[in-house]
């Protein structure tokens, strides 16, 4: 995605540059087209520069099969430099491995630094990956038939050395990526994990913070639950069972079923009205919730 940005920031400071002088400007749906076309360019490039290089890694190993097939006629010919034959085809194979291990590392590069999501070439560089292990073990059997004939070639034997080595490495490199998925995935696991425990403490808190209660009753109904004690308001150990509570957000207003009420606790008068209804008993309406609950998260209401 760096690719991506640069190629986009160079096509926007072109086309900016380019425009300068031009009149009418351009309105910000063509400027967002042009930001957009560039992007889709750039992207467009670092695909065809993946695939040109699948395709020299795929031409590489034609190329590898072929000269295996020359040297397979060699070693079962009677020719007197068969030797030198093989010799020269080893030495072929050498270098298009050796190409080929270096190509498919770049891909693998590119891959990693675009974040590329194609599953297919993915997947296709996973079988050329397995290919270079195929070749580690048709080129030891080749060692194999070449030493039960006496013919011995230096360069066979560093082919398949240097071969296992980096066949090894890019193993290595699938556990490392593969690692690194997984510490990936853990983190994000602790991340929605942690992000979903700070939503429910948020959540809660809120619920906290916009919760009370309210009683109404008679004079005697109160001292019984101890709401009121001794001509004094909530100052005992009253019981809390007796309230209902209420999300104050939601409740904007309480019948209070009597044509007789008092308030004993003390909410700003501002902040709410008493109206009657059609039966000529007592509402209380809430204008202005956080106004009202601000002194007292509590309403205690007499009602006769």
């Amino acid at each position: 995605m760096k690719k991506l940005l640069i190629y986009a920031a160079c096509g926007m400071m072109t086309f900016t540059a380019c425009n300068l002088d031009k009149k009418p400007a351009l309105n910000p749906a063509e400027i967002q087209n042009d930001s957009l076309r560039a992007i889709i360019n750039a992207r467009d490039n670092e695909v065809n520069d993946m695939m040109a290089t699948m395709n020299q890694i795929q031409q590489g190993f034609a190329e590898i099969n072929a000269a295996e097939n020359r040297v397979t006629l060699a070693k079962e010919g009677e020719s007197a430099d068969k030797a030198t034959q093989i010799k020269e085809n080893i030495q072929f194979i050498a270098q298009r491995m050796k190409e080929n291990r270096e190509l498919i590392k770049k891909l693998q590069a590119q891959l990693q630094e675009t974040g590329f999501k194609g599953d297919e070439m993915r997947k296709t560089l996973t079988q050329m990956t397995a290919q270079l292990v195929q070749k580690d073990n048709e080129l030891k059997q080749l060692r194999a038939e070449l030493a039960s004939k006496n013919i011995h070639i230096k360069e066979l034997d560093e082919t398949i050395t240097g071969l296992n080595t980096d066949v090894s490495n890019l193993k290595t490199d699938k556990e490392k990526l593969t690692t690194e998925k997984q510490n990936l995935e853990t983190e994000k696991s602790n991340l929605q994990e942690e992000t979903k425990q700070k939503s429910e403490t948020i959540s809660t808190q809120d619920m906290q913070l916009n919760t009370a209660w309210y009683v109404f009753g008679t004079k005697r109904e109160l001292k019984d639950q101890r709401v009121l004690d001794g001509g004094k308001v909530l100052q005992g150990s009253f019981n809390k069972n007796y309230f209902t509570k209420i999300d104050i957000r939601a409740t904007k207003e309480i019948k209070l079923y009597s044509k007789n009420v008092k308030l004993l606790t003390s909410h700003p008068g501002s902040s709410y009205s008493l109206t009657k209804d059609a039966s000529g008993q007592f509402v209380l309406r809430i204008n202005d919730a956080q106004t009202f609950w601000s002194t007292s998260k509590y309403l205690v209401v007499q009602v006769k």
